[in-house]
């Protein structure tokens, strides 16, 4: 990477550190610096970035709260191998069999339920009358007690009265769907983007700003192919990766 292409943009409303934050995140990602198992000095970053080794400081901070980098007394900026989980993604995906022995234990919590109309985007995806009644479950997933996703999800709520208690139960959507009369389902499209973690993400999944979460827009279809369930779930990027299988 020459040094015109590594500078940091001063006036895009993102603060240097976290632009730097995540070219190094990208950089870890992608390999660059396997062959010393660690981040260039703060120096040299600071040179190629365009910026102070304060900035650069902040920036390495971030990454060591997410568990990304450790720094060293004598030895540097350490990086730190986290094994992404494989998700994937298909006609039928499922989070339990998708993560499968990937994890020894697998949990889904429901944060809260609500009743609520259906807007104009979602009563389009849903095939259901603007102003239909939506059940809407926040829940949180994880894989060995580590936060991997957290989704916001619609159903309609004249299909699946008492959804919300048999998630709370079960944990899982493929058996609440069960409990509610529908024993099958199948994926009809996937939407994956990346941002930056909000708020909430920090929280929820246990991230530092600038961290990066990929946000899935999911429809699940019944096997007649009328919409049951649309999900928006937010997974972090250092936690997952998705395999597109056909």
């Amino acid at each position: 990477m020459d040094m015109q292409e590594a500078a940091v943009r001063r006036q895009n409303g993102v603060a240097l550190w976290r632009q730097i934050a995540d070219r190094i995140r990208t950089a870890i990602a992608g390999g660059d610096y396997d062959d010393t198992g660690k981040v260039p000095p703060e120096m040299m970053l600071a040179a190629q970035f365009g910026v102070n080794r304060h900035t650069v400081r902040s920036a390495l901070a971030a990454l060591a709260q997410e568990g990304i980098v450790h720094a060293v007394q004598g030895r540097g900026t350490l990086i730190l191998r986290k094994e992404r989980l494989n998700f994937p993604i298909s006609r039928r995906t499922r989070f339990s069999q998708g993560i499968g022995d990937q994890a020894r234990e697998k949990e889904g919590i429901l944060l809260a339920s609500s009743e609520e109309a259906a807007t104009v985007d979602l009563a389009a995806r849903l095939k259901l009358p603007v102003g239909a009644r939506l059940i809407r479950l926040e829940t949180l997933r994880k894989a060995d007690r580590r936060p991997v996703s957290r989704a916001t999800t619609w159903f309609p709520a004249d299909r699946f009265a008492g959804i919300a208690d048999a998630y709370q139960d079960s944990g899982s959507i493929t058996a609440a769907f069960a409990a509610v009369g529908l024993p099958d389902y199948v994926r009809a499209s996937t939407e994956i983007t990346a941002v930056h973690a909000d708020n909430d993400d920090l929280s929820s999944l246990e991230l530092s700003p600038g961290a990066i979460v990929l946000v899935t827009r999911a429809l699940n279809v019944d096997p007649d192919g009328v919409p049951v369930q649309y999900a928006v779930s937010r997974f972090p990027a250092d936690a997952v990766q998705f395999t597109i299988e056909n």
